[in-house]
């Protein structure tokens, strides 16, 4: 009996609901992301381009954060599991003339031993796996592949921030969708449960009778999967196994302090 497959490798789900994640104020806060990540990196000083580097984008998506990357200076590396997000960012990438190296690979799986000098992983894609210790796979693979110096930027959402602003449900429109979310803590607040359903405006327009997904005209599109949740100890203490000599934790990318009034929770680990 095979393995079990895991959510993520679901490349349909990806496609219907990324243009709901990935919105077009995600799109415009990139620069300011990009600033704020290169000023935890030491990479402050914007018009030296040859201090820049090589960089790393795991689970680039894309390819948003990895072009921002490479406009700046960087030599560029963007690692994905889905290939139709692989094969935008390319396109993208070589209509605006940017050489950026693009890889299909699982997180889990990709290392180069002392190549990159900052590596990223945005927008809440730590934590998929449905085994902790292949989260910390991935951060010694990270720590691996960073030079000394090197720096590993992590933004999650802490488990304390979900479990400050829990609410079980909500609905929204966005992208011609009709989004309803469900929401449970799972294993004592080690997860978070979501459930997505994204109705067509369109279908609710014409009165159409909602169905199971059907993938040339969905009427009704539903997925549930459960992402790990870290507290802030709890991934400082991930980072310092993964091979880390200092981790840093902030509460925004305007590094405030991750207290009571944290927006996100940015975990550096820097390597020496």
């Amino acid at each position: 009996m095979g393995k079990k497959a895991e959510w993520f490798n679901d490349e349909n789900f990806w496609n219907y609901f990324s243009s709901i994640m990935f919105d077009e104020k995600r799109w415009a806060e990139i620069p300011d992301v990009v600033d704020a990540v290169m000023k935890l990196a030491r990479f402050a000083d914007v018009g030296v381009i040859e201090r820049r580097g090589k960089a790393l984008d795991l689970c680039c998506g894309v390819g948003r954060i990895t072009s921002e990357l490479a406009r700046r200076g960087f030599a560029a590396t963007g690692v994905d599991i889905t290939p139709s997000f692989l094969e935008t960012a390319m396109e993208d990438a070589a209509y605006e003339g940017l050489n950026i190296e693009y890889v299909h690979s699982d997180a889990r799986s990709f290392t180069r031993e002392n190549f990159f000098d900052i590596a990223v992983n945005l927008y809440i894609s730590f934590g998929y796996f449905d085994e902790g210790d292949d989260d910390l796979l991935v951060a010694r693979n990270v720590a691996a592949s960073l030079k000394p110096g090197g720096s590993f930027i992590i933004e999650t959402l802490g488990k304390e921030i979900a479990v400050r602003d829990f609410t079980q449900g909500e609905w929204f429109e966005r992208a011609g969708y009709t989004v309803l979310t469900e929401y449970e803590a799972v294993d004592s607040w080690a997860a978070l449960k979501n459930r997505w359903i994204l109705i067509p405006n369109s279908a609710l327009e014409a009165n159409e009778t909602q169905t199971p997904q059907n993938p040339k005209n969905p009427k009704r599109i539903e997925k549930t999967f459960t992402q790990r949740l870290y507290a802030a100890t709890e991934i400082r203490s991930l980072l310092f196994k993964a091979g880390f000599s200092k981790v840093e934790l902030y509460g925004g990318w305007d590094e405030r302090p991750y207290d009571q009034n944290a927006q996100a929770l940015i975990a550096v680990g820097r390597k020496e």
